[in-house]
């Protein structure tokens, strides 16, 4: 599994690169990949990339979750798109996993179309 890692002072931002489905099948590479992860830190993983979850997929983020805090430590997902958003919202984790607060792409740079001055 590919990603990018970036820490801050407690919390690692995690995107998963090369994750399109988070189902049956691909639930258990994110749980073994995160697991160490959430148990030292923080993490809010970017769900941008992700078309489509499952049940397993659900239960992978419940079970990174509970992970996490239980050792103290808080699991969110961010920039989930509509349909991902949407199921998590009918299943009721969309206030316990969800982070509205938007990451902006770590490739991003300011743009600004006229000078200070």
């Amino acid at each position: 599994m590919t990603g990018l890692l970036s820490n801050t002072t407690d919390t690692a931002f995690i995107a998963v690169g090369d994750l399109r489905e988070l189902v049956r099948g691909q639930e258990q590479r994110l749980v073994d990949w995160l697991t160490p992860v959430v148990r030292e830190q923080s993490v809010l993983l970017d769900l941008r990339q992700v078309e489509r979850i499952d049940a397993a997929g659900i239960a992978a983020l419940i079970s990174l979750y509970g992970c996490a805090r239980s050792t103290g430590h808080k699991f969110s997902v961010v920039n989930a798109k509509p349909r991902v958003a949407e199921i998590l919202a009918l299943v009721g984790l969309d206030r316990i996993l969800l982070s509205h607060n938007a990451v902006p792409n770590s490739q991003s740079a300011p743009c600004f179309d006229r000078t200070a001055a």
